[in-house]
């Protein structure tokens, strides 16, 4: 018969390890006492007869932020991370008031205290909202310091009703303001950065209208920090030339004190080609055509692109634009 073999010295040794870790992770407990700050300026909207999206400003942290935890009614219904500042919240009951807290968590598990709750109420279902709202109009858009801007803009129409509008930066949501609101402002934004800013809007059935016009904005540099680098007025428009379906790109140089003869060109967050004037690029404005995929119409494209500096160096990002195969750009 076989007996298995015991071996005390390895499992005192493991013993030792495990009781090693466990000490180790009580100590950075203990290093770790503070918890986070409660979130602040928390709003939520109701996005449709069964949603609602909340938003927060950040908690600070001794060690860092690593989550935040959303509850209704005192119950936990969504967790996101760190970087993270707002959600939507699905499947909710219609024409009912949701009450909603947010708290922050630190990676010692340290939680912050609730924020003060927000209430909403979510409309009453349209079955009869069939068509998406028109696409908001004339947005203007102006830098507020170095970290913040104020966005404006004509109203949408619906069939029933517009409940929100959603702020868009490079085709990221990153606002919501309710439907009956005609400005947002933006915070949380970097010193001496293009930004690119869309709006659509949205109504009771959760259907989004087509993109506004977009709107560029750069922020104020930091205090000694150098002027921005990136090419400016840059264009993209979709055609077809000579069967083949391309991008008509063109573009300012930046101001870098010398000719810049070479682009990198980006292709949804990705290199795809670089491109090169010679010793000698083109006066005024610069411009290049690029084939793209044969794609279904609707498809995104997202193109922006950096200049190669008198140095040696890549300079700053341009805006982003956005081109939908069969249509036309969003500016």
């Amino acid at each position: 018969m076989h007996h298995p073999v015991h071996h005390p010295v390895r499992h005192a040794l493991s013993a030792l390890a495990a009781l090693a870790l466990a000490a180790c992770s009580a100590t950075a407990q203990e290093r770790d006492g503070t918890a986070p700050t409660v979130p602040g300026a928390v709003t939520a909207q109701a996005g449709s007869a069964t949603s609602v999206h909340v938003m927060w400003e950040a908690s600070t942290d001794d060690r860092g932020v690593t989550g935040y935890e959303v509850l209704r009614g005192g119950t936990r219904v969504r967790t996101v991370p760190g970087t993270k500042h707002m959600i939507d919240v699905d499947g909710l009951a219609p024409s009912t008031a949701h009450s909603f807290t947010v708290r922050a968590r630190d990676a010692a598990g340290n939680l912050s205290a609730p924020s003060a709750p927000v209430t909403v109420t979510t409309p009453a279902p349209s079955p009869a909202d069939h068509a998406p709202p028109t696409a908001p109009g004339a947005l203007r858009g102006r830098a507020e310091g170095s970290r913040a801007a104020l966005l404006s803009w004509r109203r949408s129409t619906d069939d029933v009703g517009v409940t929100a509008y959603d702020v868009y930066q490079e085709d990221v949501r990153i606002h919501s303001v309710p439907g009956r609101e005609t400005s947002a402002r933006v915070t949380g934004l970097r010193p001496g950065t293009v930004y690119t800013f869309t709006v659509r809007a949205r109504d009771a059935a959760d259907r989004s209208s087509p993109d506004s016009g977009a709107v560029d904005l750069t922020t104020a540099p930091a205090p000694g920090a150098p002027a921005s680098t990136a090419p400016t007025g840059f264009g993209a428009r979709y055609e077809v030339a000579a069967g083949v379906p391309t991008v008509a790109l063109s573009w300012r140089p930046p101001d870098t004190g010398g000719p810049v003869s070479a682009y990198q060109l980006f292709l949804d967050g990705r290199l795809t080609t670089t491109i090169v004037f010679g010793a000698a690029p083109p006066p005024g404005r610069a411009a290049y055509s690029l084939t793209v995929s044969a794609e279904k119409p609707g498809t995104r494209y997202r193109l922006r692109l950096r200049a190669r500096l008198p140095d040696g160096k890549w300079g700053d990002f341009s805006a982003q634009r956005t081109v939908v195969i069969g249509g036309t750009p969003t500016r």
